[in-house]
């Protein structure tokens, strides 16, 4: 047996938040964690939608987000999305822990500061936490990263992005965040929980590009992908 199977041995059991069984790999069990939609075939580089070979998509080529570069775990279907579900708005917050973890492993090239998606005041009032800060915290502790918390600002207080069709979602982030902190030739990478069409990352890069940030990415729990017919 070897060492890290010995470890785990002695792991403690609670159950596992998909299936029920008892786990001792975390929050859900080791099976549950094979089952999950994981990322792993080629996607573009820009935007993380599935590409034959891993070339940037058409859409990137034609109109290129403000980001050079997004890292994604998983693809937001079932289970992922009930997760993502309950971290946001049933307060599981052990689960940001779990997906910082997650999306900390799969960085491969360290920028020098990480900026959360800001929630409007009103927003983090009636919430109590913004889940992208805590995400973005954990993965800058992993990786010996500067958080910058408050760098930037959500200045208006729009509708959910998913509650709006995707064509209005562009329109809805015009000028809904400022940067109030000099970024002169820093490489920034933005954290949120789900990218769908990219327009609150974008709006948020235009705001961090305009305090002089030389180079942009986003790190995604989730990708939202087409639906298969």
């Amino acid at each position: 047996m070897n060492i890290g199977a010995k470890i785990r041995q002695f792991a403690p059991t609670q159950p596992c938040v998909l299936c029920g069984s008892m786990s001792r790999d975390g929050l859900w069990c080791a099976a549950c964690d094979r089952a999950l939609p994981w990322l792993d075939a080629a996607h573009c580089p820009g935007c993380a939608l599935p590409t034959p070979g891993g070339e940037i998509c058409g859409q990137c080529l034609k109109r290129p987000p403000l980001f050079s570069r997004t890292t994604a775990v998983f693809g937001y279907a079932f289970p992922l999305d009930k997760l993502i579900h309950a971290m946001k708005y049933r307060e599981q917050l052990a689960l940001a822990h779990a997906f910082a973890g997650k999306l900390a492993r799969r960085i491969d090239s360290l920028p020098d500061c990480v900026v959360p998606m800001p929630l409007h005041p009103t927003k983090l009032r009636e919430r109590g936490f913004n889940q992208s800060q805590l995400l973005a915290a954990g993965v800058a502790r992993r990786l010996e990263l500067e958080l910058l918390t408050h760098a930037c600002r959500r200045v208006r207080d729009t509708p959910p992005q998913s509650a709006l069709p995707w064509k209005e979602r562009k329109k809805n982030m015009r000028d809904a965040f400022c940067c109030d902190m000099d970024l002169n030739g820093r490489r920034v990478a933005l954290v949120d929980d789900v990218l769908t069409t990219g327009a609150s990352l974008n709006a948020l890069a235009e705001a961090v590009q305009k305090r002089g940030a030389a180079q942009i990415e986003a790190w995604v729990v989730a990708r939202t992908l087409p639906h298969k017919h």
